[in-house]
């Protein structure tokens, strides 16, 4: 199985750390030439792989860790994400419900890219503690994940685990997803939450 981190500002490189942590191995790909974020990505470790955009779409799991208004550019790298499961960690806090179609983002995302199974996910902590290990007070930090196909919810949850995190599944997108999605000027009602699950 192999990853990409899709946008490298401060969730980019949070989420990179991540995998750095547990020496997984990741692409990360900006719109930028791979040389202007190298030293970034070597400063995070040896696993965290600078590449091309379209080279790092060649990743079985893809992170979308760019702004929302972006992922149409994105999606136009592929001509068909069929075989992708893409994990949306995108936020439209501000755009109006309107300019959705009165769909979750995350719905409009998976529109863009056509094909691919999509996972709302890790989309509710902010950089400074997505940054941290996740293995907090003899817990371990919760990330929730939501999507219509339980089958990729599953396998991006069992990341998540490898990754130190605790997964808690919400349900669909357009149930428990609307939990952690933004809506015009008003968050999700998880968004934010900073939980830690003991076992």
């Amino acid at each position: 199985m192999s990853y990409a981190i899709i946008g490298f500002g401060e969730i980019g490189q949070a989420l990179a750390k991540a995998f750095a942590r547990t020496g997984i191995e990741v692409s990360v790909a900006t719109t930028r030439h791979p040389e202007s974020f190298a030293s970034a990505a070597a400063a995070i470790g040896p696993t965290i792989i600078p590449k091309t955009l379209a080279e790092a779409v060649k990743a079985d799991i893809i992170f979308l860790a760019v702004r929302f208004e972006s992922h149409p550019d994105v999606a136009k790298v592929l001509p068909t994400w069929q075989g992708k499961t893409i994990v949306d960690v995108t936020n439209v806090y501000g755009v109006p419900p309107e300019e959705l179609g009165g769909l979750p983002s995350s719905k409009v995302v998976e529109r863009a890219f056509s094909g691919a199974r999509l996972v709302k996910g890790f989309n509710h902590l902010v950089a400074a503690v997505l940054d941290q290990d996740p293995a907090v007070h003899g817990g371990r930090r919760v990330v929730f994940l939501t999507s219509d196909d339980d089958g990729a919810a599953t396998e991006i949850g069992a990341l998540a685990e490898k990754l130190g995190f605790s997964p808690i599944k919400l349900g669909g997108l357009s149930e428990g997803g609307l939990l952690v999605h933004s809506r015009g000027n008003s968050w999700g009602r998880l968004i934010f939450k900073d939980l830690v699950k003991f076992d």
